[in-house]
């Protein structure tokens, strides 16, 4: 089969490689669509490595066809899967915090992942309930987008974003806009949006976004503290990885204001922090790291129920023979979305 095989950093093709072997238990699917991640990115070129294999098949975005089944499953069957898999067992598991467990594996990681002709899931998996039976209306690019969404959902329950609040968000590409459709369905009052790319500003606008600020225009603080007579936001989501937007983020929130540092950092990377403003002002910041199955089965009900509209934002496609170009693609920023599909 043809599959988009990692060899080190910066090095990415495809390759025909075996089909994937199904042990008792195991799934296996054939990759339908699967999308492009800036995770996906980092890891391709080398700026996170936690859990990556060399070489190996990642991309944690996919759903797929049933060809050999188990669990219930049957052929032919549309399905999408949760990419982590917890232990069940540990303190954080029993805790509900499952996407902090120290023995969790993720496909796309330490599995062999979406950009592929076929993926395997393991028996583990599909025990877990890792995967999901898709409703007929929801397309295969729409189900690799559930995903994403659910990593957005768990960030804004952990800032526990509410009705008529002022959200600021940092960033409008993928995660920026899911964040921007999340809070507007949440009820958010206001949501500013910051964002350089004239492009993807008015993406923002079209997703739900009041305000679009161009932070290389103007001071994004004065701007933000403008739009809301002088307060500053309720919640404010750092939707890129760069740490300057982190300690940014700080003098953007309210008195007692909720901060969320969801985007990845590269490995390594560090940011100052004004500890003042966040003791003196009761400001609250909190990490977002990946999701858990619940996340996972309310977004794909999001999207099953049409609430949030994930279609529209895949913006390119390749075959899987194109992957290399899709990575492309996704990174020189031009693209909201990237697919690559498998007819």
């Amino acid at each position: 089969m043809k599959a988009a095989i990692l060899n080190a950093p910066d090095q990415l093709t495809v390759e025909d490689i075996p089909e994937p072997q199904a042990e008792p238990g195991d799934l296996i699917l054939k990759m339908r669509a699967a999308t492009i991640c800036g995770t996906d990115i980092r890891i391709y070129r080398g700026r996170k490595t936690a859990g990556v294999r060399y070489p190996s098949v990642i991309g944690h975005e996919f759903s797929g066809e049933v060809v050999v089944a188990a669990g219930g499953f049957s052929l032919g069957q549309r399905v999408s899967v949760c990419p982590p898999i917890p232990c069940g067992g540990c303190i954080y598991c029993q805790r509900g915090l499952e996407n902090l467990c120290p023995n969790l594996q993720a496909i796309g990681y330490e599995i062999d992942g979406g950009f592929a002709e076929y993926i395997r899931i393991p028996a583990r998996a599909v025990e877990m309930g890792n995967a999901f039976a898709l409703p007929r209306h929801v397309s295969y690019e729409e189900a690799a987008l559930i995903e994403p969404l659910a990593c957005v959902l768990n960030g804004q329950n952990k800032v526990n974003l509410g009705l008529g609040e002022t959200v600021a968000i940092l960033g409008s590409g993928p995660i920026g806009t899911l964040h921007i459709k999340l809070a507007r369905l949440r009820g958010a009052g206001r949501i500013l949006v910051s964002e350089p790319n004239p492009a993807r500003r008015q993406i923002a606008l079209e997703a739900g976004a009041d305000v679009v600020i161009d932070p290389d225009a103007c001071d994004l603080r004065e701007a933000v503290l403008a739009e809301t007579g002088g307060l500053g936001a309720d919640v404010v989501i750092c939707a890129i990885g760069i740490p300057a937007l982190a300690s940014q983020a700080i003098g953007l929130a309210r008195k007692a204001g909720r901060i969320s540092l969801f985007a990845g950092f590269s490995k390594g990377e560090q940011s100052a922090l004004d500890v003042n403003a966040i003791h003196y002002d009761e400001l609250v910041v909190t990490g977002a790291f990946g999701l858990s199955r619940r996340d996972y089965g309310d977004s794909m009900n999001l999207i099953a129920d049409g609430r949030i509209d994930v279609a529209s934002m895949v913006s390119h496609r390749f075959n899987l023979a194109e992957c290399v170009d899709a990575f492309h693609a996704a990174e020189n920023g031009d693209a909201i979305k990237v697919a690559v599909l498998n007819a």
